[in-house]
């Protein structure tokens, strides 16, 4: 009975699903692809870090998915003079000599760390450390975060001056390293063509939270093949120069290859991309639908790569 409700739930995800794409898109002109990985991110609970040149609506986006989703949002615009308080939250004396935990923004469903790499290793710590737990602790007293908790955080890749690039551990934490590029023209004609007129398209809500959390347990329920998983592993071992089951391609341009965790996450990934699109269990075709996003901010070019203009992207394309 389980086993058929189960099947029954993830066509019901896949179709919630298309109704939420079909939602943002109201919005957001074309980014596709990005559109799918931000909500896939979602369905497996993880967190995406979101990396374009400005203007490409990248805060659009996650606001519209805020909107259509029955959850808090809260944005933060990380600066340089922005402290850890200022995230999760500080304790004050109240009027009756007691100390009193007032939340910061970093207490909602979805948080928007608006430019990550523009604040200090300290306060991005303290958001990267809330995204582990899905707890802040404060005065020794733990504070549990709302769930579903989801941190979208973007960056931009042109302007580095003045700013804290996430270090290698850190950025470990995100799941799905995400980038927009620049839209084509009639995308781009549609764009200009929607926001200069005052028109404002009415978005519905597609789920609450309670819905979201239970196809979180759903997807890691999904019944999964042995060979799919080794599969993962084995893309995952790929990337680790000098081992045994290092790729070629490893280690002749990478110092640095991805951790236990893009594993884990190749898994959930393959099982999510599996689930949005109708199927009851993932293939080695899920996986390699993930591998990009999954690879691409878990593995360090060496300074061979960089004096051949090798790409993360190529190098990940050789190892699938």
């Amino acid at each position: 009975m389980e086993q058929q409700n189960d099947v029954q739930a993830i066509d019901q995800l896949a179709s919630d699903y298309r109704r939420l794409t079909d939602e943002i898109h109201k919005v957001i002109v074309g980014q596709d692809e990005v559109v799918r990985q931000v909500l896939m991110s979602i369905f497996s609970d993880g967190h995406s870090l979101l990396v374009g040149v400005p203007g490409l609506a990248k805060t659009l986006l996650i606001k519209t998915i805020a909107d259509v989703l029955e959850l808090s949002f809260k944005r933060v615009q990380f600066t340089p003079d922005l402290m850890p308080s200022d995230i999760t939250g500080i304790e004050i004396l109240d009027e009756h000599r007691n100390f009193k935990f007032l939340k910061g923004p970093i207490f909602a469903n979805i948080i928007l760390a608006d430019e990550i790499n523009r604040t200090p290793p300290k306060t991005q710590a303290a958001l990267l450390e809330a995204m582990q737990e899905r707890n802040v602790t404060m005065g020794g007293d733990v504070h549990p975060l709302p769930l579903p908790f989801f941190v979208l955080a973007t960056q931009n890749p042109i302007e580095q001056e003045g700013t804290y690039p996430l270090p290698e551990a850190q950025l470990d934490r995100f799941m799905f390293n995400i980038t927009l590029d620049y839209p084509s023209f009639e995308e781009e004609v549609n764009v200009v063509k929607g926001t200069t007129t005052d028109d404002k398209p009415q978005l519905h809500k597609i789920m609450d939270a309670a819905t979201i959390t239970g196809y979180q347990h759903l997807i890691r329920r999904m019944p999964i093949a042995d060979n799919v998983l080794e599969y993962a592993v084995q893309l995952a071992g790929k990337t680790r120069p000098g081992t045994k089951s290092a790729h070629e391609a490893a280690n002749t341009y990478l110092a640095w290859g991805a951790g236990p965790r893009a594993s884990q996450y190749l898994v959930l990934g393959a099982k999510t991309h599996a689930a949005i699109n109708g199927k009851y269990s993932p293939d080695m075709e899920d996986v390699r639908a993930v591998a990009l996003p999954v690879l691409r901010h878990r593995i360090l070019k060496n300074y061979k790569a960089e004096a051949e203009g090798i790409g993360v992207e190529e190098i990940i394309g050789r190892m699938v």
